[in-house]
């Protein structure tokens, strides 16, 4: 009997469930989802380094063109959090920034070589954020001071392997990190025990170039496209760039490095990111607004500026593309004896 009840009990607020919904639906339509309000407040993207450097560059740019364009109809500044090669900045985004949709950043390879280094090494890597894009792709370069001595990529690393301690390297990121595997990835593959190179870290690439301008080093490796300016300013001189073909624009006459011997390449790509509990109405958002910036006239115009190329991954193409290179990075730190 109590079973009957029960049932029956059901089957009437069923009924009245369902004529209760439909009433509120209105003949029997249903109510559009409301639409997203994202983003409703103005947006930071973060340079996890000074000013200067690639990450400061590509940053500004993003933020440049989605203002000039009104890709975005809300405030977009950029933010610089120098401090140990971005393990500084990510040691607070991926534990305090984890729901903040409002703040996203840049960065490179060394969110990878960050978390497989020995030394200096970070807990975090990419799989605490959420990829957002791959947007350029860009190759490792060593560098002098335009009055220096060293005219050729072997010149100079016949000096070092005579003495490894006689020259000093700069880089914009910490030991083991980017710009110290550029510098010494050559020295590598020419035969001199990369433990030996004396590698000096500053806070990005543009306190490197000024230590290298200053004297206080003699050679500098970093990114090809940050030294365009000051070689079009007669500041400095490419000795080779860690390309497979030589590059264009103002680099159009450096030689790779396998043009003089050295077989050594780097690839240096630049992504966009967002906290790895993004909502999924912001990615979204962010995953359609860059596609549309990067086709655009406006970005096309920075990248020629720039001396970059632009390299497009959508969010689950790049992030794919990571869990490769992660693979190649181990790989490369193995053979110089810098995995943790």
């Amino acid at each position: 009997m109590i079973k009957q009840v029960f049932s029956a009990s059901w089957k009437v607020t069923a009924i009245s469930v369902l004529a209760i919904s439909l009433a509120a639906c209105g003949n029997g339509t249903a109510k559009p989802a409301s639409k997203s309000n994202y983003p409703d407040k103005a947006l930071s993207i973060i340079a996890p380094s000074g000013a200067g450097g690639g990450w400061d560059m590509t940053a500004r740019t993003i933020a440049k063109v989605l203002t000039e364009t009104k890709a975005v109809d809300k405030p977009v500044s950029v933010e610089n959090k120098p401090g140990g090669g971005g393990t500084v900045f990510m040691a607070e985004y991926a534990t305090k920034d984890i729901k903040d949709n409002y703040k996203l950043f840049v960065s490179s390879p060394p969110i990878l070589i960050n978390h497989l280094k020995k030394e200096g090494n970070t807990p975090y890597g990419y799989n605490d954020t959420t990829p957002l894009a791959q947007l350029t792709k860009d190759y490792g370069a060593v560098a002098v001071a335009a009055n220096s001595k060293y005219k050729d990529l072997k010149s100079l690393l016949d000096d070092m392997k005579a003495d490894p301690t006689k020259l000093t390297v700069a880089g914009g990121s910490a030991p083991g990190s980017m710009d110290h595997l550029v510098s010494i990835l050559p020295a590598f593959k020419y035969g001199i025990d990369p433990k030996k190179v004396k590698y000096v870290s500053y806070d990005g690439g543009g306190e490197a170039v000024t230590a290298l301008l200053g004297g206080n080093a003699d050679v500098l490796g970093t990114d090809a496209s940050s030294l365009d300016q000051y070689v079009k300013a007669g500041k400095i001189r490419i000795l080779a760039v860690a390309a497979p073909a030589r590059l264009g624009g103002s680099l159009k006459d450096v030689p790779t490095m396998k043009e003089q011997g050295v077989d050594a390449e780097f690839l240096i790509w630049r992504g966009f990111f967002g906290p790895k509990d993004m909502s999924a109405d912001a990615k979204t958002y962010w995953e359609d607004t860059i596609k549309k910036m990067v086709d655009s006239d406006a970005w096309k115009k920075e990248m020629q500026a720039n001396s970059w190329q632009t390299d497009y991954k959508k969010a689950d193409d790049f992030k794919a593309f990571l869990g490769q290179q992660e693979t190649q990075l181990k790989d490369m730190l193995t053979a110089l004896g810098m995995q943790k």
